[in-house]
């Protein structure tokens, strides 16, 4: 795992092999930072990351400058990686926790200028993640809601969606809140 931009930049990270994760490709990962570059003030930003699985994206969030990122992760030994790899970096800007997304999600009260959700893509009720943070309005008023998936899901339909990017596999869908 590569950190591609920020205080980090560079600096690699092993994953241990016995993590289950799906890391976002380099190539979709740097694309879709490119993107958000031109849409968000990294350094005023409050972040959500859920399904964080190697904290790739969350690591990048704070190596960007953003003063606060909580990463979601139920897997144990994911988000033991995650605590490893804050530990060594001295991410103090990154919050993990260790929970069902879906159940986080019911409790949380918070609301974010960004949102990131990478659920695993065979996951059943992927689809359903978009509504719940629509519905329980988690976005600041600007905030943006990225959702990555496989092609099989089409998000166009619901409210605050501007585009969809594609890099191969990769599907990003973009929220906004204006």
């Amino acid at each position: 795992m590569r950190i591609i931009s920020g205080k980090y930049k560079s600096r690699r990270i092993q994953v241990p092999a016995n993590l289950k994760a799906r890391p976002t490709t380099d190539f979709a990962r740097e694309s879709l930072f490119n993107v958000l570059n031109n849409l968000v003030d990294w350094e005023e930003s409050t972040v959500l990351d859920l399904f964080s699985g190697t904290g790739s994206i969350a690591l990048e969030f704070v190596s960007r400058g953003c003063p606060f990122v909580i990463s979601v992760e139920a897997s144990q030994n994911h988000y033991n990686f995650i605590c490893k790899t804050q530990e060594i970096l001295g991410a103090k800007e990154l919050f993990p926790i260790k929970a069902d997304v879906f159940k986080y999600l019911q409790s949380v009260k918070q609301k974010f200028d960004l949102i990131f959700a990478d659920p695993p893509y065979d996951l059943p009720d992927a689809a359903k993640i978009p509504f719940l943070i629509l519905e329980k309005d988690m976005l600041k008023e600007g905030g943006i809601f990225v959702m990555e998936h496989s092609k099989k899901l089409n998000f166009s339909h619901l409210p605050l969606f501007k585009k969809e990017r594609k890099y191969g596999n990769v599907h990003f869908s973009f929220f906004e809140k204006e």
